[in-house]
């Protein structure tokens, strides 16, 4: 098991959510902590080799442009960093509903993300494909 501090997986990130889901319940609206809040402030869990992982980039990126991922938004963003390393794509462009990921398909690691509005300028560099779920 690789262990490092920059990296969350997607197993524990949805732990995370469903935690925060739960607490957030028993608590009054707007009190419970966001999935973004969860992420920055989990930072220290360890990742796992062979599971999505965010960089601490990546995660500041999410709560900074007030992006929430569902479990279904984040199994097919696992499942389109499955399909573009089986076509050995080293640097993914993945597009889920409105959100644009980068990810090092090789480190399973989502690099940056990147919501509708962040994405006007419609040019990617440094991917060498792209898969769209």
């Amino acid at each position: 098991m690789i262990q490092n501090s920059n990296f969350l997986t997607a197993l524990q990130l949805q732990e995370q959510y469903k935690n925060s889901q739960n607490k957030s319940a028993a608590q009054s609206a707007g009190e419970g902590m966001s999935f973004q809040d969860v992420l920055l402030k989990q930072s220290e869990i360890r990742g796992s080799e062979g599971s999505l992982k965010f960089s601490k980039h990546a995660s500041a990126r999410l709560q900074q442009r007030g992006i929430s991922l569902t479990s279904g938004q984040m199994k097919r963003l696992e499942d389109a960093t499955t399909k573009a390393s089986e076509k050995g794509i080293k640097d993914s462009l993945v597009i889920v509903d409105e959100l644009a990921f980068i990810v090092n398909v090789k480190s399973q690691t989502v690099v940056t993300a990147l919501n509708s509005t962040d994405t006007n300028e419609n040019v990617f560099t440094n991917i060498d494909g792209a898969v769209v779920m």
